[in-house]
């Protein structure tokens, strides 16, 4: 139950700093205004940098495994729950 607790505050932090950053972004002083265009096109770009980031780590780890644990690797051997020693 701690756990769940704990993922929840931590998505509520998550979701609560972007909010609050923009709704404090607009200055007090008339004719300080955010363009929202551009805080929304940042957004997506820094969004989508992180995408393309974990997506080569994720696809370059799978190809890692998959080629290092192939069946025709030199240095693959059985382990112990397939039954075979060598």
């Amino acid at each position: 139950m701690k756990n769940v607790v704990g993922l929840f505050l931590v998505l509520a932090v998550l979701v609560g700093i972007p909010s609050l950053e923009l709704a404090f972004a607009a200055g007090d002083e008339p004719g300080e205004y955010m363009d929202r265009r551009v805080l929304i096109w940042n957004l997506f770009f820094k969004m989508m940098t992180v995408a393309f980031v974990v997506g080569a780590v994720v696809s370059g780890t799978i190809i890692w495994q998959c080629w290092r644990f192939r069946e025709s690797h030199p240095k693959a051997k059985p382990t112990a729950y397939e039954g075979t020693d060598w």
